[in-house]
């Protein structure tokens, strides 16, 4: 896992920050978090701007960061076009530790409730659950995925009204596709899925997740790796897909392929204004557009396929 990162900083109003947010995601393919910016000198009534917030986004030590800079300022640069008065600052970097991204999440990662049963719980605390709460240890490290982000919470909730709304009898299989720090695949294993199949393109994810399952005792249920899609054995009763809506669009085919007869298909990680992308980018598969969940700015869809008459 790299030791150093270059972490790109830009501040702009907060309506802005999850467009920001998703383009820096898909620039640097590692770790982006939005953070608020605290004003202490002023008194909230003196401030006449939107509130701001900072993005930040992660870029490996060897990277080209004046091509990656030219790219985002230009970026920048459109998106202050577009919203005339916008607060739009430059990007700054500075040079961060593995341990330093580590302990940032340390300071804000806080016990959190998912669903109806999910109990997710930093690595370094103790808490004391229910009878029927499902207990998720997680140190999140380099990689997406703690339940906080809406992207997040709405995976866990769709998989948890699917997987224990499901009738009794064998266990479905999961595939959880850009699995991140494991969260989702962890979810299912407890959650009574059979084969769980969690992969993730960044290898520094899938080393993150290791670490979790290992943290868990899931190390030995659930098969982790780098392994492309196209080249994964299926097919999978449950697919968990949160990426970015353009690469779902562009990954609809193979998708729908090794979703199972009667399966269930959960997208995630897309903002509320590319729903009708999604929609449109799925139309033509045979699936069975199901529902759309929301929270705040982001959506999940859930789609089925369904079992052709005999």
């Amino acid at each position: 896992m790299n030791d150093t990162w270059l972490e790109v900083a830009c501040e702009l109003p907060n309506e802005l920050a999850d467009i920001l947010a998703e383009y820096l995601a898909d620039v640097s393919g590692a770790g982006v978090c939005v953070e608020n910016l605290n004003v202490d000198a002023f008194s909230p009534a003196e401030i006449t701007h939107s509130p701001l917030m900072t993005v930040k986004a992660y870029f490996s030590a060897a990277d080209d960061m004046a091509a990656r800079l030219a790219e985002i300022s230009a970026f920048l640069d459109d998106l202050a076009a577009a919203n005339p008065g916008a607060a739009i600052g430059k990007p700054v970097v500075a040079t961060v530790k593995s341990e330093d991204w580590s302990t940032s999440w340390k300071a804000n990662f806080k016990p959190l409730r998912v669903g109806r049963r999910l109990l997710i719980v930093p690595s370094w605390e103790v808490v004391e659950a229910g009878p029927d709460d499902i207990v998720l240890s997680l140190d999140p490290g380099m990689a997406f995925g703690t339940g906080g982000h809406e992207t997040t919470r709405l995976c866990l909730e769709q998989l948890e009204a699917v997987l224990l709304g499901r009738p009794a009898g064998s266990p479905p299989s999961v595939l959880d596709l850009g699995t991140g720090s494991g969260i989702l695949a962890m979810a299912a294993a407890r959650l009574g899925a059979g084969r769980v199949c969690a992969v993730d393109i960044d290898p520094d994810a899938v080393e993150v997740a290791r670490e979790n399952l290992a943290i868990n005792g899931l190390a030995e249920r659930i098969e982790c790796s780098a392994t492309p899609l196209e080249a994964l054995a299926g097919p999978f009763d449950v697919i968990l897909a949160n990426i970015l809506a353009e690469e779902l669009v562009r990954l609809a085919p193979q998708l729908t392929e090794r979703l199972a007869a009667g399966g269930v298909l959960i997208l995630s990680g897309i903002l509320a204004e590319k729903e009708p992308l999604v929609r449109s980018g799925f139309a033509a598969q045979p699936l069975a557009y199901r529902e759309t969940a929301r929270q705040g700015e982001w959506v999940a869809m859930l789609y089925r396929k369904d079992v052709a008459p005999a």
